[in-house]
């Protein structure tokens, strides 16, 4: 068993460091198993050795981002406990500006990987399971490109494929049809802009929501185009879409290839177009894995529990 303390200046200090009801303080004694109590102005670590050092170097972030900033957000301890556990601080990376005044930061080292490669490659490959922020962050990237004047508009795609059933009929013009589809593009589009803005820029042709369909043929110049569920492309598919690439344009494609709805015996394009441009320059590929999951906590065990094989039944 090990110790060590920590100096706290005040109770108020105290009481932001440990959070409302002591919630950063349990988050931090469950994930590092440690004891954590606090006595006379100082806190109190006591467990194995590693741990205690952990936890108080998680501590000691924690305060002098409260001694800078006055306040701790659950996100931030989240940070500061991968960031230890992993021995490498991410949250050094720029944050992305949107419209709405937020700051977008990377949760973990494989988005921060993921936001610099799109930061420095024109053509950007995403891979990794639901919940990681793959399409989320590549369209606060593209808020964030529009916003400085390095693009002059944005382009949302996605491929028209159905999760393994069929919706049939849908009524309406062509935006209503293409409009199930491409709602996680837009929910996140919706977070960093106003509704107003939106739609201005959308009448404007700054901002244009397609389905892959109807990318054929044309040419985007100075353009941030992100395709989502790039994994549903077949390999002529993607090969089409990655050549409307203009002057001043950046891609983005994103996709879960655990999660391929192709007719069977069909290639995913996502996973061809991975193996077959790895390697040239100006290309980036991410891989983001289950510890950069940032949605609810049960996304990761969900994850975990479809990747592990089935145990068969006695007969």
């Amino acid at each position: 068993m090990s110790e060590t303390t920590i100096s706290v200046v005040s109770s108020k200090a105290l009481l932001v460091l440990f959070g409302a009801c002591d919630q950063h303080l349990r988050k931090i004694r469950d994930a590092l198993g440690v004891s954590i109590s606090a006595r006379d102005g100082r806190i109190h670590v006591e467990g194995d050795e590693q741990a205690v050092a952990s936890a108080t170097e998680v501590l000691e972030q924690l305060q002098a981002q409260a001694n800078r900033h006055g306040v701790i957000a659950p996100d931030d301890v989240v940070r500061a406990l991968a960031e230890v556990r992993l021995g490498r601080s991410y949250s050094a990376t720029q944050p992305l500006e949107v419209y709405t005044g937020r700051q977008i930061r990377p949760r973990s080292p494989g988005q921060a990987k993921y936001v610099e490669a799109m930061r420095h490659s024109d053509l950007v490959f995403c891979t990794g399971p639901a919940g990681t922020g793959k399409t989320y962050l590549a369209v606060a990237m593209a808020v964030t490109s529009l916003k400085a004047d390095r693009v002059r508009k944005i382009v949302l795609v996605r491929p028209a494929v159905e999760a393994g059933e069929s919706l049939g009929f849908l009524p309406g013009d062509m935006q209503a049809k293409i409009n199930p589809y491409l709602r996680p593009l837009l929910d996140a589009l919706r977070e960093m802009m106003e509704h107003e803005m939106i739609r201005r820029y959308t009448d404007e042709d700054l901002i244009e929501v397609i389905p892959l369909a109807y990318m054929r043929g044309r040419t985007l110049n100075e353009a941030f185009v992100i395709l989502d569920e790039g994994q549903n492309t077949t390999v002529s598919q993607m090969k089409m879409f990655l050549t409307r690439m203009g002057h001043g344009s950046k891609i983005v494609v994103c996709g879960d290839t655990t999660q391929v709805d192709l007719p069977p015996q069909t290639r995913s394009g996502m996973i061809d177009g991975v193996a077959r441009l790895r390697g040239i320059e100006g290309i980036g590929a991410v891989e983001l894995a289950r510890a950069d999951i940032v949605r609810h906590p049960l996304v990761q065990a969900i994850v975990d529990a479809y990747e592990r094989p089935r145990k068969k039944k006695r007969q």
